[in-house]
């Protein structure tokens, strides 16, 4: 695999000892498949970074630590490394470590190495477990700062959550389906990921409370533990679907978008509104084609953006700026897609 790469540098970048990496690119052998797989993939990161390298100026190593489906993840890799030029004059590297599913273990594992290896700081993304905030304590305890990223872990010792009002957001979507929905009557479907993590736990609470004071009479009915996967989704949906014919709506608070209508026209079922979450590829396409009522977006770039400038500012590279305030949510629907999402090719 041909690069311009030093070997220290993208040892660095795959958090490996440069004896290891020397093995995987001169075939020499005794390396497991999943090491030649971690410095292909560094060699590709730093091949995407290649163009914020500059002479001077500071560099700092962040680690994305993330549990969200491949669709999430890849969304949150593009739209960090679209940032990295506004980040100069300092220059940002970065680790992925991106899971769809994975046990607790496995990403405290990532964490726990992460603190063994140092690094300028942590984005998170993770389930809100006991577990995990004892990991996030052990990387603070080394002088590694951590920002969590659209679920919040607030019992922690990270230093910000970075995100929209997961709980008014939830609200928001209530509403929505209120003012569409109107007297038909019917029930709703909600679809969360995973209940353990926080963000779509707040979303939940503020949904069903707004549902309840404006319209007690519709039952929401509950899919969750798919972890936005498609497959495990849409068997989800159509059992919901099929012990409750009166459905008629959904609230989406953890992906799976595609599969939760698959399951409708599995089923000749009609989806009278849909509401859902991010402006990943996915859902632009389904907003496009109308099969999405609307879809409750926050500027993911800017997020990225300030959980990087959040970590350099715990490093006094930056002066503080104050506490961090959520990110607005942003009500979208196919007539007002923001530019960089209409301008692009619809996926066909």
């Amino acid at each position: 695999m041909r690069h311009p790469y030093p070997i220290r540098e993208i040892a660095r970048q795959a958090g490996l000892s440069t004896a290891t990496v020397d093995r995987v690119l001169n075939h020499r052998g005794n390396v497991r498949e999943s090491t030649i797989r971690e410095v292909h993939q560094a060699i590709e990161d730093l091949d995407r970074q290649r163009t914020q390298v500059r002479i001077g100026g500071r560099t700092f190593m962040i680690d994305i630590v993330m549990q969200a489906p491949e669709r999430f993840s890849t969304a949150v890799r593009e739209a960090l490394e679209a940032e990295l030029p506004s980040l100069h004059p300092a220059v940002v590297r970065s680790r992925f470590h991106f899971r769809e599913t994975c046990p607790p273990a496995e990403l405290i594992g990532i964490l726990d190495k992460i603190a063994e290896r140092g690094s300028q700081g942590v984005i998170l993304k993770a389930p809100d477990l006991p577990e995990i905030t004892a990991a996030v304590g052990r990387l603070v305890a080394v002088g590694i700062p951590v920002v969590t990223l659209v679920t919040d872990l607030p019992y922690s010792a990270r230093l910000a959550y970075v995100g929209i009002d997961n709980r008014a957001a939830g609200a928001t979507a209530a509403y929505l389906l209120q003012q569409w929905l109107g007297e038909r009557p019917g029930n709703v479907l909600t679809t969360v990921s995973r209940g353990s993590f926080r963000g779509e736990e707040e979303r939940d609470t503020g949904f069903r409370s707004a549902m309840r004071l404006a319209q007690p009479q519709r039952s929401l009915v509950e899919v969750t533990d798919s972890d936005g996967l498609d497959a495990t989704q849409r068997d989800l949906v159509l059992e919901a679907l099929e012990r409750d014919k009166d459905i008629v709506a959904v609230y989406s608070m953890g992906g799976g978008n595609l599969a939760t209508l698959d399951a409708f026209d599995t089923l000749g079922r009609s989806c009278a509104v849909f509401v859902a979450h991010d402006l990943d590829q996915d859902n632009t396409r389904l907003l496009r084609e109308r099969r999405l009522s609307a879809v409750l977006h926050h500027d993911l770039g800017q997020d990225v953006r300030r959980a990087c400038q959040t970590i350099m500012r715990a490093d006094k590279a930056l002066p503080d700026d104050g506490p961090t305030l959520p990110s607005a949510i942003q009500i979208v629907t196919p007539f007002n897609l923001p530019p960089h999402v209409s301008a692009a090719p619809f996926p066909g």
